[in-house]
């Protein structure tokens, strides 16, 4: 399915620019030949099924994912902000042999128990003239519910769970969405999401395919980056995080002429802060349309689109997707209730990989995904977020889990006890906080914590925060009430 789209564009429109970054441009027919080098590459580099790809935006990306694709294996994108025994967890439970990446990731290779092979070493020139020279290799046939790509959402303590994304998964969010968002083959789209983020991944990578149009990939996110990029080549749509939007908001020298040719811009993977709305809409003359999805619904449920929006929400679901807002007992609520949110269509995950309990704990039998998200539908079928029944913090648009962090604490010698929550952010959405008792007699300082956490977790895990007590709050049976821990700060 994926790799058919991807020779369907090439066959309409061969000369147009598919993909292009700071160092080389692709044609949609540069990109399907290269596409076809790297399904050899794949070949001659394992016989498992299962192939790591570690690559920030960029031309060569995408080539890499459709080749794997091709050369009919499951893609792993991986998280490279992780920190190596985090992401080594990821590989070993994907069982990965195989890592395709680039010498800026080399040091975080060598910590990870798979082979690595490195673009820089391969002669991709000349194997681009020579695959030009053989015969097209034959399009996969795969079926629907195959798995496509294998996306992980946690790291260590919270143990890593693959979502299995299939061919059908992918394909059907890819039409849906651009039927939705009424989204044309002029699109300029501008690409500043990694792969191993499935906003990225569906919205940057595989749904430019569908629709012929050309992306602009920024391999290192950086403001003045991104607003040069949409200067210098008329970019129409914006897909990013609400951070990156903050981000922007911040330079001093971007002004409304920047930003004259964006139709379209998507915000998702975490909440947009009230605040960056308005300054995108007042400043650049941008209205920032916020939209909603996970990981394992491939991942667009909802979404404002230009001529459906509403300010407070993250807009109706796409087409084909169903979302009802359910009671704690179970049953379906009216128009204008909170309650969790279910969704249900041809977006919603195969499952977890090799874990059928936690695959049944989250999706019923009637095929309902329950997000352990908390919302409410309008009487007009928009759809607000109102909180999350998950423990877990959105930071920077990447899932983190508190235990993860707090495992990392209490494993300090002076640490008896630590908890984590997360607490609003203008710049990452929302930030990590902890709480920590010391063992009796030790002295422990808020920068030594911090400094210890950096030793074991992702930058963007390390608590923004400590705040060192003799006690935290407790209920009747001495559980820790994270709830209450808000009214200390």
């Amino acid at each position: 399915m994926l790799v058919s789209a991807l020779l369907e564009a090439e066959a309409r429109v061969p000369k147009k620019v598919a993909v292009a970054d700071t160092f080389r441009t692709l044609t949609y027919r540069q990109l399907a030949l290269l596409a076809r080098v790297m399904r050899g590459v794949v070949l001659r580099g394992t016989s498992l099924d299962r192939v790591g790809i570690m690559l920030p935006a960029s031309t060569v990306c995408p080539a890499t994912l459709f080749g794997v694709l091709w050369a009919s294996k499951k893609a792993v994108p991986l998280n490279f902000l992780l920190a190596g025994d985090e992401l080594a967890q990821i590989v070993k439970d994907a069982g990965l042999d195989l890592i395709i990446t680039v010498r800026h990731f080399s040091e975080l290779a060598e910590e990870l128990p798979a082979r690595a092979i490195f673009l820089e070493d391969l002669p991709l020139k000349r194997k681009v003239i020579f695959e030009m020279l053989k015969r097209r290799p034959r399009v996969p046939e795969v079926l629907p519910d195959s798995t496509a790509v294998l996306l992980y959402t946690s790291g260590t303590t919270a143990e890593p769970k693959g979502v299995e994304l299939t061919h059908e998964n992918l394909h059907t969010n890819c039409l849906n969405s651009i039927a939705s968002l009424n989204l044309t083959a002029e699109q300029v789209i501008l690409n500043v999401l990694p792969p191993f983020h499935v906003f990225g991944l569906t919205g940057t990578v595989f749904l430019p395919v569908y629709l012929g149009a050309t992306v602009r990939a920024i391999p290192r996110f950086s403001p003045m980056a991104l607003i040069k990029t949409v200067e210098e080549h008329a970019v129409t749509s914006l897909i990013a995080i609400p951070s990156m939007y903050a981000a922007v908001l911040k330079t001093k020298s971007a002004a409304a002429e920047s930003f004259r040719s964006v139709t379209i811009a998507i915000s998702g993977g975490e909440p947009l802060p009230e605040r960056v709305r308005l300054g995108f809409a007042e400043r650049f003359g941008v209205d920032l349309l916020e939209g909603y999805g996970l990981t394992e619904t491939s991942p667009v449920v909802a979404a404002n689109a230009p001529h459906a929006a509403k300010v407070g929400t993250v807009g109706r679901p796409v087409r084909n997707v169903e979302v009802r807002i359910v009671s704690e007992e179970g049953a379906e609520v009216p128009a204008g209730e909170a309650g969790e949110i279910h969704v249900r269509g041809a977006g919603v995950m195969k499952g977890y990989y090799r874990k059928p309990d936690a695959t049944r704990a989250v999706i019923d039998a009637d095929g309902w995904f329950h997000t352990g998200d908390i919302g409410v539908l309008d009487d007009d079928g928009f759809l607000a977020i109102t909180g999350r029944v998950k423990d877990m913090l959105i930071i920077g648009g990447e899932n983190v889990f508190p235990r993860e962090i707090e495992a990392v604490l209490e494993d300090h010698a002076g640490v008896l006890q630590a908890a984590v929550i997360g607490v609003p952010d203008d710049l990452r959405g929302e930030v990590a906080v902890a709480f920590v008792i010391p063992e009796q007699g030790a002295e422990v300082t808020e920068a030594g914590l911090r400094n210890h956490a950096k030793q074991s977790l992702a930058g963007f895990k390390v608590p923004r925060r400590v705040e060192i007590s003799d006690d935290l709050p407790t209920g009747p049976t001495g559980k820790l009430l994270k709830r209450r821990l808000r009214e200390l700060l």
